[in-house]
This record gives C-alpha cells, sequence and structure tokens, in this order.
C-alpha cells in the first residue's frame, strides 16, 4: 500500500480514534460555550425589558421626588403653542399644575411660560384652573417665569399668577385677537377657474378663501373678535391690578421686551426659575412635575390631527380665533 493511499484513509491511520474523540469534546465545548453566550444574551434582553416597564410605570414620587428630602419648588413647563393635543394645551399643563400643588412637599410652584399663543378656550381653561388651585391652596404661591416669549394666549395665562418675573430681552405682550385667512378670488379669475361652493345657511361659507368676503361677514367677526378682545383686557385688568402703568397701546396687540414689560406694569421683575425658587420661593431644589407624554399616543393623535387638517383643507378653511 502506497502513502498516498494511507493519507486518503485516516481510518487506517494509528491513533485515529483518539483524534475523533478530541474533535467531538472541542465541538461540544463550543457549542456549549456558544449556548451560553446566548442564555447570557436573553437574560439580559429580559431584564432590560422588566427595567424599562418598571420605570414606565413607577410613580413620579418614588423615583426624582424622592431624592429631594425636604421642600421642593414644583416646576410646570407650558411651551409652544396653546391649542388641543399639544404639549401646551389646557389638559397636559392643568395635569401637572393639579400634581405639583397636591404634593406636601411643594413649598411654590412656577409656571415657566415659553409661548406665543394659542387658542383663547384653551388659554381660558388653565387661567381658571390657576386661580381655583391658589384658592384651593392658599399656602402655595405660583409664580410666572418667562423665558423667551410669552405673546397673546400664554400672557392670559400668566396674569393668572401671583407675580411675573421676566428676562430682560423677553417678548412680552402682545394683547389681542386675530383671526386668519386668505383670499385668492382675483386669482381664479385670472386663471380661468370658477369656483363651485354650496352651503346650507346664507354666512356657512364666512371664510372661504376664494370667494369675495360679504360685509355683512366681516362686521360680524370683526364684533366676534371685539367681544374675545375685551374679555382678554378684563382678564388682564383683574389679574394685574393696580401694577398696571396703562397706555393707547397697551391693549393693542403690541409686544415689549422684558425690561419694557417691568415698566408697563406687565410683570413685576426680573429673574429666572432658579432665582425665582432660590431668592423667592426659599426651596433652591426644583422638581418637575410637567406631564409627561406617551410616544405613541402622540404618534397617533399627530397622525389623526393631519389628517384631519387634510380633510379640513379640502372642506374649507380652519377660521379658528386665536390670541396671538
Amino acid at each position: 500500500m502506497s502513502s498516498s493511499d494511507k493519507h486518503d484513509n485516516p481510518q487506517r491511520e494509528p491513533g485515529w480514534e483518539r483524534g475523533l474523540v478530541e474533535r467531538l469534546a472541542t465541538e461540544a465545548l463550543v457549542e456549549k460555550r456558544r449556548a451560553r453566550r446566548w442564555g447570557i444574551f436573553f437574560k439580559f434582553l429580559t431584564f432590560a425589558y422588566l427595567l424599562a416597564v418598571l420605570l414606565l410605570w413607577l410613580p413620579r414620587e418614588w423615583s426624582e421626588r424622592s431624592l429631594v428630602p425636604g421642600k421642593h419648588t414644583a416646576l410646570v413647563e407650558l411651551k409652544g403653542v396653546i391649542a388641543p393635543g399639544e404639549q401646551a394645551g389646557a389638559e397636559t399643563v392643568i395635569k401637572g399644575l393639579r400634581a405639583a400643588f397636591k404634593d406636601k412637599k411643594t413649598k411654590g410652584v412656577i409656571l415657566r411660560i415659553n409661548s406665543p399663543g394659542g387658542t383663547p378656550v384653551q388659554a381660558s381653561y388653565i387661567s381658571g384652573e390657576i386661580r381655583r388651585l391658589r384658592k384651593k391652596y392658599p399656602d402655595t404661591p405660583l409664580y410666572a417665569v418667562v423665558s423667551d416669549v410669552c405673546a397673546s394666549g400664554g400672557y392670559y395665562v400668566a396674569v393668572a399668577a401671583d407675580k411675573i418675573y421676566v428676562n430682560e430681552s423677553s417678548i412680552v405682550g402682545s394683547i389681542g385677537v386675530l383671526i386668519s385667512s386668505f383670499g385668492f378670488v382675483d386669482t381664479l379669475d385670472k386663471l380661468g377657474v370658477q369656483r363651485r361652493l354650496l352651503t346650507a345657511g346664507d354666512h356657512k361659507g364666512i371664510l372661504d378663501p376664494f370667494s369675495p368676503m360679504k360685509e355683512f361677514d366681516r362686521e360680524h367677526l370683526q364684533q366676534l373678535l371685539d367681544q374675545m378682545h375685551a374679555k382678554f383686557i378684563q382678564v388682564v385688568r383683574e389679574g394685574r391690578g393696580d401694577r398696571l402703568k396703562e397706555q393707547d397701546d397697551l391693549f393693542s396687540g403690541l409686544f415689549w421686551s422684558g425690561e419694557e414689560s417691568v415698566r408697563l406694569g406687565l410683570a413685576d421683575d426680573f429673574g429666572s426659575a432658579g432665582y425665582v425658587a432660590r431668592e423667592v420661593i426659599g426651596a433652591e431644589d426644583i422638581v418637575d412635575f410637567t406631564e409627561q407624554e406617551d410616544v405613541l399616543e402622540r404618534l397617533a393623535d399627530r397622525l389623526g390631527a393631519a389628517t384631519a387638517r387634510v380633510f379640513a383643507g379640502l372642506l374649507g378653511a380652519d377660521g379658528t380665533p386665536r390670541l396671538q
């Protein structure tokens, strides 16, 4: 038998049984280690999942609030457009305010505002709830702290606070109401396009951008705006009282810098949230009570709202009054 035949048939070589056993043992050991690594990986994933669920369901007072041993300053953010479904909507802000006042460790509440305005109804809801909570918890003050902008609906809310603190460069005011739309009548004529609008009710298409505005409709809308404006002015005067330095253009819709707003009595003093917590309330530790939104629910709401806006755009313009 040649040497090549021996190499081609390893079973005929001496000691082949031992080599086979060693290979099988090595492969078994490798497989065992691989299974152990996968087991550790899946155990880690299970642990991470359970930890995430625990953190999501853990009451806030067991986490952040429990780290503050004594009294704290409660913070609630009002940021963005004040409208239903938004982070600055009445439902979200009111939940945060109620939780802040209810907490027994709260020494004072800061409502930090950065908003250009929003709908009169949503702003009115928040303002009314602030006044109710101040009466229910008379020993817990509430201060509005303005960051960049506190205009229109944002200021409507701010005047319900005990005091308003601003930065020298903040934008404050814009006490007015508006309804915005467009007019494309001449454009359609030039393009040779005919508008076909069917309504049940003589004034149902009052804000249709493709139809000429009637004088009666214009007067009716102006009367509506004047009524809302008068209510806005009333709320500001009730909230600010004798601190207002009234002048002809104070309620004209103009806005001013934070420095000028203090001079006009629209605001009381200068200060950030940290300053107010430390120097005014006397509880330097700040705990955030802002209601946190559910990401999946928020996405669903956004998709639903976007769909509704598309259909609204097909049927007619959105004529919601704005405190802007």
